[in-house]
Parts: C-alpha cells; structure tokens; sequence
C-alpha cells in the first residue's frame, strides 16, 4: 500500500492540465466517490495496526497534494481564460521596449568605457559650483570674459555661485581630496549662457579627463587621445591637433577629427572645412596645480574636454544639435538597436 501512495504522489505531482475539463477529470479520478482516494480510506481498515498511523499521514498527504494541485491548475487556467476573454492573443510576438537610451547617454556610456579601459576612473561633482572651483582654481584671471554675465548663469541671491560652465571644476575637487597619480575622467551637465543654434545650446554635456603623476608629457597626452579617437570613430579617422589657449593648459591645443556627416566635402557642421573640433587639451598649468596644493616641481599632468553633442553629431551623422532636446519619439526610436 505504501508503494502504491508514493506512485500516486509522483503521478500528482507531475500532473498538468491544459483545460478545465482535464482538470474536472483528474480531481474525479482522485477524488470522486469512486476515486483513488476515498479507496484507500476503504482499504485502511485492513492495515495492521502497527502501520495504521503511517499510512494514515500518506493518505492525507495525498488527498491534500491532489487539493493544492487542483487550486493551483484552476488559477492558472482562470487566469488564461479572463486572458482570451479580453482579445489578448498569447501567441503574438512580444511588443518593442517603449523606451529606449538617450543617444547623448549611448555615446556617453561608450566614452567612459574607453577611458576605462586604460585605467580612467570616473568622478562628479555639483552643477552649481562656487568661484573658487569653477574659475579661480583653473586660473582664471579677475577680468576673464567667462566671468562675465554674457557665458555664465550665476545665481542671482549669491553671486559667488554659478552653475558649472564646464566640468573641470569637479577635476579641481579631485586634486584638492587625492595626491597623484590621479588619473580621472569627469562626465556631467553644464551650463552657458549662449545663443540655441544646430550647432549651439546654453545646456551640453561634456566629459573632461585629467591625469597627474611624475614625467607626464604632451606624448603621453596625444597617444591617449588618438587611442580615444579611433575606438569611438574608427581606425580611419583623421585628426589633428591645432595650438590653442585655455587658462587652465599650457601649452594648449584643440583636437579635430575629419568630419564623417560630409566625408570631408564640407557642411554646416563642420563649417564646410571638412575638420570638426572636438575636444580641448593640454598640459595642466602649474599653477592649477599649486592651487590644488599638488607639487608642481614633482608632477605634471595633462587635462582635456569634450562636449558629448558634438561627439554624439559625428558618430550618428545628426546635423542639429537641438534634435537631442525636443524629445522627438520619431527622432529617438533611431537609437533603439543602440542601447
């Protein structure tokens, strides 16, 4: 008898049903007045006593196995057939994701990769930032035209705070809390007041990297940014660097590479020179160093900075900048195959 409830036992539960009357019948099979279970309730009568009380627990473990099966099954046919009811066909193909990544968080995400992978960690700081970290410190002079309301938003109830204009202000915030090697890229929103254009907008997103440590050279500032470059737009790319002026480098340069939405024929874009500027760079000067209270005679260091419209204009061939900011379903569904 033992043997026959244990066979029994696996038999529900391994049972499944695919209607409401399969289920009908199993629960008369077991059930029933004439089922397996009121049977060997009939047979127990003529079991010895010494074993009534085991089998008496099988028994009702079985009975009770063959009722949890039976509420389970119904629920989930029930649950189907309200599923059927309501036009809902289960055999349809799934339906698209309604969202998808923001182009500009696509090749934000990829930048940081990048720089990852040759040992950049990654940093953040506020959006509202105060003289010191966002000018001061970077070496700016008194009379810079940054400081003037023209380029900068500054909050009107301290005029000692502005919203960032750029993120090195977070790359001043490692320096002050970290001594070298410091080697850090900084993602983030910034703020400018300029005139919105398809190459312009008083909001952008920029990732700046800095990397302090002994004998850092301009070499080692260029192999980093041609590595970048050609990860993010191919080995084919062309680029060149141009000298430039920040106050924050020196000797400065500007970074272009051949502008892949023209083929280098010329476009509104890059200003039909067929070369679009993507980032700044150069060598950190000593005295953002000194204000970092970093030793400026034992280490250098080089810094640069890139606006992710820009970068994400080029690898997608977008020739407005303002695209990315009217949430347009049509324009970001583009990117769905991208996330």
């Amino acid at each position: 008898m033992k043997n026959k409830i244990n066979a029994l036992l696996k038999e529900v539960e391994g049972f499944s049903a695919e209607s409401l009357e399969q289920l009908e019948t199993f629960r008369i099979k077991f059930l029933g007045k004439k089922g397996l279970v009121p049977a060997l309730f009939a047979d127990f009568k003529t079991v010895v006593p010494e074993e009534r009380r085991e089998m008496g627990q099988l028994i009702n473990t079985l009975k009770q196995s063959v009722q949890n099966k039976i509420v389970s099954l119904k629920d989930t046919l029930d649950q189907q057939s309200d599923l059927q009811d309501s036009g809902f066909d289960l055999s349809l193909p799934a339906l698209s994701p309604m969202g998808t990544r923001h182009p500009l968080s696509i090749v934000r995400n990829e930048i940081i990769d990048i720089f990852s992978r040759i040992g950049f960690s990654v940093s953040e700081g506020p959006e509202i930032e105060d003289d010191f970290h966002n000018f001061t410190a970077l070496n700016f002079p008194e009379d810079h035209p940054a400081r003037d309301m023209q380029d900068t938003f500054f909050i009107e109830k301290d005029p000692d705070l502005a919203l960032r204009t750029h993120t090195s202000s977070v790359q001043v915030r490692v320096m002050e809390k970290t001594q070298p090697p410091i080697r850090s890229i900084s993602p983030g929103r910034v703020f400018r007041n300029e005139a919105i254009s398809a190459r312009a907008h008083c909001i952008f997103h920029q990732v700046e990297g800095l990397y302090v440590d002994e004998n850092v050279s301009f070499t080692d500032l260029k192999q980093t940014l041609f590595y970048f470059a050609r990860e993010l737009f191919g080995e084919n790319t062309k680029i060149r660097f141009r000298p430039s002026y920040f106050p924050f480098t020196e000797p400065s340069a500007e970074m272009d590479v051949s502008c892949n939405i023209c083929g280098g024929k010329g476009c509104n874009i890059c200003k039909y020179t067929g070369w679009v500027e993507i980032l700044g760079c150069g060598m950190v000067d000593p005295n953002v160093l000194e204000a970092c209270h970093i030793d400026n005679k034992k280490y250098t260091g080089f810094a640069f900075g890139m606006g992710i419209e820009r970068i994400t204009m080029l690898k997608y061939q977008v020739n407005d900048l303002r695209l990315f900011f009217e949430n347009d379903l049509r324009f970001l569904k583009q990117f769905e195959a991208a996330r």
